[in-house]
């Protein structure tokens, strides 16, 4: 995968975002989508061999659209400014999302906003062993790598239902959000040893992942 190619192409169709300039240039849009589905092939690969839980998810599956959906959100331009796709991913919820963005380049995981029924299995796997995630995003590597949980701007003000606020592990019972974000540089994604890069990040982000996947499975 030619990353140089892929920032280049999305600086130009952010400059002329709309359908007439996408169908000039689709032909060169669809050789980098599928050079970046090989890439996300070839990357999975790796991930299995490390990973005896990991979910096959080829890169055909995974990859996000590029279209923005304007039916919910008019405002938007008509293309994102990134390609993105999540692998691992046995549903959209706690996948291991990589984007490659010209204003934004990520890895990953975790529950975002997640339903009802997903956030209260989150919420008793946390009441019945909160000490094995404390343990797990206290641990120095995942801080550096990640820095903790990401800031929940929904957290609750108050005790979920069925907790009290003097609960052991309120503060991660008040989280709406469970998910973890690893920021990536232009410099990094050009450089030759990048897959290696993400594969030491999904390795760190692996115990959290399975804590929550485990919570909402079991």
């Amino acid at each position: 995968m030619n990353f140089s190619h892929l920032f280049e192409f999305l600086s130009e169709l952010q400059e002329n975002n709309s359908k007439e300039w996408m169908d000039t240039h689709r032909k060169r849009y669809q050789l980098l989508r599928t050079s970046f589905i090989q890439w996300l092939d070839d990357l999975e690969q790796q991930l299995i061999a490390i990973d005896p839980d990991y979910h096959p998810t080829s890169g055909r599956k995974g990859i996000n659209r590029i279209n923005n959906n304007l039916l919910f959100h008019p405002n938007k331009p008509v293309y994102k400014d990134h390609f993105a796709a999540g692998l691992d991913q046995k549903t959209k919820q706690g996948d291991f999302y990589i984007q490659i963005g010209i204003h934004e380049s990520i890895l990953a995981g975790g529950y975002w906003k997640p339903d009802r029924n997903v956030l209260m299995s989150i919420r008793e796997a946390i009441d019945y062993n909160g000490e094995e995630l404390i343990n797990i995003i206290n641990k120095p590597s995942f801080q550096k790598t990640f820095g903790g949980l990401i800031p929940d701007k929904e957290m609750l003000k108050k005790a979920p239902k069925g907790y009290t606020m003097d609960h052991q592990y309120i503060d991660l019972l008040r989280h709406r959000t469970f998910a973890v974000i690893h920021p990536l540089t232009n410099t990094e994604i050009l450089h030759d040893n990048f897959t290696e890069k993400i594969i030491r990040v999904y390795k760190e982000m692996l115990p959290f992942r399975r804590y929550l996947n485990k919570a909402v499975t079991v």
